[in-house]
């Protein structure tokens, strides 16, 4: 394939630009991209969502103790205090994650994306643990996912949709017990998991011994999404050869606009 083949590919402009034209009740969207010490996936979800919806995102150091007045909250992937006794655990305690927490609790969407998910994993926001991949490798390619069902947006939106994006984590093999995983199953809370090409959740397409091949998962009300796959890496046929993050970051979008 060409240059011009790959162009031809990418989503024309109305495509990528529909949230552009939505507003929230209070006008532009007001997103916050919650840094922490050690995260560097912030720049690349600046310049998706910049770039894509003409979003400027609103970046609040993890010392604060209050957040903005916002319609939603990013956790970027990365490695936040240098991935120091586990993934995600030190981020967890952040003065911000208590008005985090806050928002999440009075309904506030949120978005975690590989070390964010982690983070929301360690703040109880989601169940389960991200553990080391089994082959106790760090892993960096591209993954094909399997959108689920449920009652979330994501749900209602790319149920049943093929997806593929970038994974680059050594502690993305998600855990629950068997109580757990039952209720995830049960209420739909599974939004992404790993799959084959022939879009089956087989042996070979778990890429870091994840229970159930999971790749993302939902809170039980459906407002927050945690997932190791980078969506903000995989916005332009032209980086990555593929667009297909688009989908969750518009779902993201929709959640409240």
């Amino acid at each position: 394939m060409n240059f011009w083949q790959i162009r031809s590919q990418r989503p024309s402009k109305s495509e990528s630009c529909n949230a552009m034209k939505r507003f929230t009740s209070t006008g532009a969207p007001r997103i916050g991209l919650i840094d922490f010490p050690g995260s560097n996936c912030d720049r690349d979800c600046l310049d998706a969502f910049s770039r894509h919806f003409g979003i400027k995102l609103q970046a609040v150091w993890h010392s604060e103790r209050t957040l903005p007045k916002l319609d939603a909250v990013l956790l970027p992937g990365g490695f936040s205090y240098g991935d120091y006794l586990r993934s995600g655990a030190l981020a967890a305690h952040s003065p911000i994650m208590v008005a985090v927490k806050n928002f999440v609790a009075n309904g506030g969407p949120a978005l975690g994306i590989c070390n964010g998910f982690q983070i929301l994993t360690e703040s109880h926001l989601l169940p389960g643990a991200l553990l080391r991949n089994q082959s106790r490798k760090f892993i960096c390619k591209q993954v094909d996912l399997l959108a689920g069902s449920g009652g979330s947006v994501y749900g209602r939106s790319l149920a049943g949709r093929r997806l593929r994006m970038p994974i680059a984590h050594g502690e993305g093999r998600y855990f629950i017990d068997d109580d757990g995983l039952r209720r995830l199953q049960d209420h739909g809370q599974v939004a992404f998991r790993y799959v084959d090409q022939s879009g089956a959740a087989s042996a070979e397409a778990n890429p870091n011994g994840t229970r159930d091949n999971i790749a993302g998962i939902v809170s039980e009300n459906g407002r927050v999404l945690g997932l190791m796959p980078h969506p903000e890496r995989a916005t332009d046929l032209l980086v990555g050869g593929s667009a297909d993050g688009l989908a969750i970051l518009e779902s993201f979008l929709s959640s409240f606009m």
